[in-house]
């Protein structure tokens, strides 16, 4: 995006990504649907992608109601051979890309670290840090084209320990280490890149386990943990990921955003 940005100051509302192509990993639901929505309001043509065409569909659907323009691919970030595909598919769909959001994301187990099995730990890691480096990498030839950026939705958990999930924390982690080596190593050809960190979200990805702490009257050590003392919404991501994405941060590269409620502040 650095290559719209020559003359910084923010865009009009309903504007700020006006005229760019974004695409959207794990597009069908939670904050992948509610970034493309939000992208698409400020002017973005966007393609979402994902491994069900149901929810990909609903996303495009939301869009051209909205009066956006969306479309759709499938594609899983774990196959090399579907992101080479899904590269092809938005270069010559969109005439081009500007903006990747790398958002797939999976919670495969919950279990502490002594338990988890080995199956498990590395389908996580290849979701949620490798399906982001893939992503990346395919499309980088085309986000370098046109100075465009990376934003990775990652977790605030990447810097806040938390039980029964070593392998998703450890993924997250290396997601935040790799925006920062990414920005490093793109700055020279234009490319931002940047993270997201969010805390407890009211996403379909949180939803059981929400409800679980809720079952079990656990629920308010959770917003206890939480300075401003509510649940995230997945608009709260979204808001933040368009900050990232837009002019605005022509001159921010390689900042892990913690959207948390102040847990990360708040950490003792």
């Amino acid at each position: 995006m650095s290559g719209h940005a020559a003359g910084g100051g923010q865009g009009t509302p309903g504007t700020r990504l006006a005229g760019r192509a974004v695409v959207v990993t794990g597009g069908g639901t939670g904050l992948g649907r509610a970034i493309a929505e939000r992208f698409a309001a400020e002017g973005a043509r966007v393609l979402v992608a994902g491994r069900r065409p149901e929810p990909l569909a609903e996303t495009v659907t939301a869009v051209r109601r909205a009066g956006g323009t969306a479309l759709a691919t499938v594609a899983d970030v774990t196959s090399p051979t579907q992101v080479a595909a899904l590269a092809d598919a938005a270069t010559e769909a969109l005439g081009g890309v500007d903006v990747l959001v790398n958002n797939a994301g999976a919670v495969v187990s919950r279990t502490p670290v002594d338990a988890c099995a080995e199956e498990d730990w590395a389908a996580t890691l290849d979701v949620n840090l490798s399906g982001a480096y893939r992503c990346s990498r395919a499309l980088f030839p085309a986000l370098a084209e046109r100075r465009g950026c990376v934003v990775h939705i990652a977790s605030v958990f990447a810097e806040v320990g938390m039980a029964n999930a070593a392998a998703y924390t450890a993924a997250k982690g290396g997601l935040v280490s790799l925006t920062r080596a990414m920005a490093v190593d793109w700055a020279p050809r234009g490319v931002r890149v940047n993270a997201v960190l969010p805390a407890y979200v009211e996403t379909d990805l949180n939803r059981a386990m929400l409800a679980e702490l809720r079952e079990r009257g656990a629920f308010d050590a959770v917003l206890a943990r939480l300075p401003l003392g509510l649940l995230g919404t997945p608009d709260d991501v979204a808001h933040a990921s368009l900050f990232l994405a837009s002019d605005e941060a022509r001159w921010v590269t390689g900042v892990a955003l913690p959207v948390d409620g102040g847990m990360s502040a708040g950490r003792t």
